[in-house]
């Protein structure tokens, strides 16, 4: 009886997680306890969740609880230990539900520490020390304890599996050699497991070759990351130095012209006041005379008056202010179209080098990547709308912009000033836009004979010849949209196909794709075209006659 209470007090002092005693014993908000190690184990595993739970009851904590060590049973936890007593040391010992049990005990199974395949059973550390010393069993093949022995035995004849059939790739017991595998290829377990095992090394060699293989491409990928990482790095750092080495002479050109703005202003002002003077001084004159005589006039005496005349003095000859150079009321006019020049030069440079730039970008980001699927509506194309405008530096001088510069319409002859872009002989014009990755837009055309362009910006501008008209040329592709049907012209080769009034353009830069579409209630593709393109694009538009007009549409 004696013994059974100390097993009880024993099971009492033992921690749910460890099995043996408690160690430091603490006692958490629901009432069970742990070791201080094993319950902080246990919570730290759950830190992801915020949320903290008793192993034995599942209550759940929040916070996580503060822990203090249990005095009382830290006392009589190191009672026990006087006594002898290990806590739960006992069930330790013994089989549990998923552990293999010893063959040999009788009672309560202890726990299988060894399985011997040639006795077919499982002993626990007291049963397996004959297998150490014993001659008639100690040459018996003994492995870690196996729940699976049972399949080693055959099911028909309740013998042991020795024997490997080659003809039906399964292990069998000798007795099966003699009724359903006879005349088979058999061979014993051992000498098919060596065979086995030979091939089974030569595939984890293989397997093992083609990891490090795997490995090496992995550590070149990943070499190949940092130097990426390195260089964009770079870039990024000798990019804005560039930048701000461009921003400070702009600055610093910037506080030169206000100076001299205002040193300017300062001159001019001190110039008119000069001049001013003069006439400031004449008006006090002539008021003081003015006054003599407003008080000459009203003497009513005849004799002071003709007395009096002649006193006044003569006036002298007037400065009259025609003799006074004004200048023109635009001072600094022509100051703010300097600048305005040079940053409009300054935009297409930024513009120009910044496109280059984003093509560089997705050419070394599509090394390795797939190729993007095309849509197929048109919600999926307004998903890349890229809204055009034209640049008037490359219209013709036919060519009249409005909208916004998103309509061209052919017309009686503009007033534009020179420009090196400037189309000189084609009545064409070119989109203030540089386009790259993936763009749609949509183009009005109005009339016929209106052509609807892609162009590379190096295409020739001046003159009559094919290099300057779209589509005559390798540098533009572009659809003529007349009244009754479209042709497509690349390098002067024609497609024809049926008209349409609304196209849609779609471009993919890198995956090389350009393609035109007819926009009603459905996309109806009128031209696909599938090249390489090595340099930025520009929307254009040519017109034939006068009249005819294109619309570039906001994106809706």
């Amino acid at each position: 009886m004696a013994q059974q209470g100390n097993n009880v007090e024993s099971e009492k002092c033992s921690c749910s997680i460890c099995l043996d005693l408690l160690k430091d014993p603490v006692t958490i908000p629901c009432g069970h306890n742990y070791c201080m190690d094993c319950i902080k184990d246990h919570w730290d595993r759950e830190n992801q969740r915020r949320i903290y739970s008793c192993p034995q009851c599942r209550k759940e904590f929040i916070p996580r609880p503060g822990l203090g060590k249990n005095i009382i049973l830290a006392e009589l936890v190191e009672d026990l230990k006087r006594t002898g007593l290990q806590a739960a040391a006992a069930d330790h010992c013994y089989a549990g539900p998923e552990d293999v049990a010893c063959d040999i005990c009788t009672g309560r199974k202890r726990k299988a520490v060894k399985s011997c395949l040639v006795c077919m059973a499982s002993y626990c550390e007291n049963h397996l020390q004959p297998h150490y010393y014993a001659p008639t069993v100690n040459k018996h093949k003994i492995i870690a304890a196996s729940a699976k022995l049972q399949k080693n035995i055959c099911c028909r004849h309740d013998e042991v599996m020795k024997i490997f059939c080659r003809t039906d790739q399964q292990c069998i017991c000798y007795l099966c050699t003699m009724d359903e595998h006879k005349g088979h290829e058999t061979v014993p377990a051992a000498a098919e497991r060596t065979e086995k095992q030979k091939e089974l090394q030569e595939r984890r060699q293989q397997i093992q070759q083609r990891i490090q293989d795997q490995e090496k491409d992995v550590k070149l990928l990943q070499q190949e990351v940092e130097a990426i990482n390195g260089s964009a790095e770079k870039a990024v750092n000798d990019s804005e130095k560039i930048y701000n080495e461009l921003i400070h002479p702009i600055q610093k050109r910037s506080s030169d012209v206000k100076q001299q703005i205002r040193s300017q202003q300062e001159t001019e002002v001190s110039r008119v006041k000069e001049l001013q003077k003069k006439p400031e001084q004449e008006i006090t004159e002539l008021k003081r005379k003015d006054a003599e005589l407003e008080k000459l006039s009203i003497t009513k005496d005849h004799t002071q008056f003709l007395q009096n005349y002649p006193s006044l003095s003569a006036l002298s000859e007037s400065t009259h202010s025609s003799r006074i150079n004004i200048r023109p009321l635009r001072y600094f006019e022509d100051v703010t179209a300097a600048v305005s020049e040079l940053r409009e030069k300054l935009e297409d440079i930024l513009r120009d080098t910044g496109t280059n730039i984003s093509v560089a970008v997705p050419n070394m980001e599509g090394l390795l990547s797939e190729p993007d699927t095309e849509p197929k509506i048109r919600a999926e194309f307004l998903k890349y709308s890229q809204e055009i405008t034209l640049n008037p530096n490359t219209a013709n001088i036919f060519l009249s912009l409005s909208e916004g510069n998103r309509k061209v319409t052919y017309m009686k002859q503009q007033s534009y000033l020179d420009h090196p872009e400037r189309f000189t002989d084609e009545y064409q014009v070119l989109s203030r836009e540089s386009l790259t990755g993936r763009c749609y837009w949509e183009v009005e055309c109005g009339g016929k004979g209106v052509y609807i362009a892609v162009s590379y910006k190096n295409i020739i501008r001046a003159g009559e010849s094919n290099e300057c008209a779209f589509g005559l040329n390798s540098n533009s592709w572009t659809i003529r949209n007349d009244t009754s049907r479209y042709l497509f012209y690349h390098n002067n080769i024609p497609v024809i196909g049926p008209v349409s009034f609304r196209i849609g353009v779609y471009l993919d830069h890198r995956a090389g794709i350009l393609s035109f579409y007819r926009v009603s209630e459905t996309m109806t593709l009128l031209h696909r075209v599938q090249t390489t393109f090595t340099q930025p694009l520009y929307a254009g538009v040519r017109l034939n006659y006068e009249g005819s007009s294109a619309e570039f549409l906001k994106p809706k």
